[in-house]
């Protein structure tokens, strides 16, 4: 069995700043990530995407945030599990039991849930049979960008992440066609006025309709059929089916402990960011409190917090000082830079 002051679950933005945060307090940190490389959705959604508003980094790509992030926390060499998830979690006193998908063991004083979305699962595209052609041909994440360069693209969902990828793609596909169930989107009016701007432009298409059935040739698939707000139906052919309905509660050990939620998202304190469950603590796109952001720098703030209250839970009686890295001993030891 794996013994360890802190598990992580998620290794995004906020999962790799928390080990940071937790290694200056001299905590050591496992982290379990479901996908076979850090990053979380920033590198696997987003990793060529320019992010501008990280304090004193005018522009970087979500593959090179999580690059320097993870050289960051070299100095703790935390210990990473890709490509697993928990499936079970039990209190053993003020401590955390939990066992992986693989049979890892770990014990841990406290969990911090930096997961993003990862805790729920997308909601599929209700056509029976269609889910056999997910991971080669219908997708719900963009995991290969290269795969949709110069395909015929067909993308579902009226949110942000339908619209944000609409418009990267547009100018990348053979063609392109947004299919949306009415005229009201859930994205920001921004987005939405490029893409009618796009419309008109002739780079792509948008259809009010719903998926209605599909079609398949020699065990691919090879369109899908839309029934549009007035009864008529349309056949779009397609390469590559991206679908964008949004995300349900995936059930799981986390469900299992009764977390305070609401909207899909766990609630915390914002002193501590612990949730309802002692021990168990919540940073990034996973919470929700009054004045909610879901910003990278909010969740690197949450972090900072939480790393404080839980080495306050792990040393009881004993209050976490502040220090800085500028000028305490103690951090630049930890930091490997002793004497600098």
């Amino acid at each position: 069995m794996k013994r360890t002051d802190v598990l992580v679950i998620g290794a995004g933005p906020a999962g790799l700043f928390q080990v940071f945060e937790l290694g200056l307090q001299g905590l050591a940190c496992t982290v379990v990530e479901a996908l076979p490389q850090p990053g979380g959705q920033c590198a696997e959604l987003y990793p060529d995407k320019p992010i501008y508003d990280i304090p004193a980094i005018p522009v970087i790509s979500g593959a090179g945030l999580t690059e320097s992030l993870l050289r960051q926390i070299e100095p703790f060499a935390p210990d990473f599990l890709f490509g697993d998830t928990l499936t079970e979690i039990n209190r053993d006193g003020e401590r955390l039991n939990a066992r992986t998908a693989a049979g890892v063991e770990i014990d841990a004083g406290a969990v911090v849930i930096c997961a993003g979305a990862g805790i729920f699962r997308p909601v599929r595209m209700k056509l029976p049979g269609i889910d056999r052609f997910e991971g080669r041909q219908l997708h719900y994440a963009v995991r290969d960008r290269s795969n949709l360069r110069d395909r015929q693209l067909v993308i579902f969902g009226g949110g942000d992440s339908a619209l944000d990828w609409a418009l990267a793609l547009a100018g990348e596909a053979r063609s392109l066609v947004l299919v949306h169930r009415s005229e009201r989107f859930r994205a920001q009016p921004a987005l939405v006025e490029r893409m009618q701007q796009l419309c008109r432009e002739g780079r792509m298409q948008c259809l009010f309709g719903k998926a209605s059935d599909y079609r398949e040739n020699a065990g691919r698939l090879d369109a899908v059929q839309v029934t549009l707000a007035d009864g008529e139906t349309r056949w779009l052919e397609l390469d590559q089916l991206l679908v964008f309905f949004g995300m349900v509660p995936n059930p799981g050990p986390l469900t299992d402990w009764r977390l305070d939620m609401e909207r899909n998202q766990v609630r915390v304190d914002t002193e501590r960011f612990e949730t309802s469950v002692p021990g168990v603590f919540a940073v990034g796109d996973i919470n929700i409190y009054p004045g909610k952001k879901k910003l990278i720098l909010s969740a690197f703030h949450e972090a900072a917090l939480a790393a404080f209250a839980i080495k306050e839970r792990l040393e009881p009686g004993k209050k976490a000082q502040l220090q800085y890295t500028t000028t305490s001993p103690q951090l630049l030891k930890r930091l490997g830079r002793k004497g600098q």
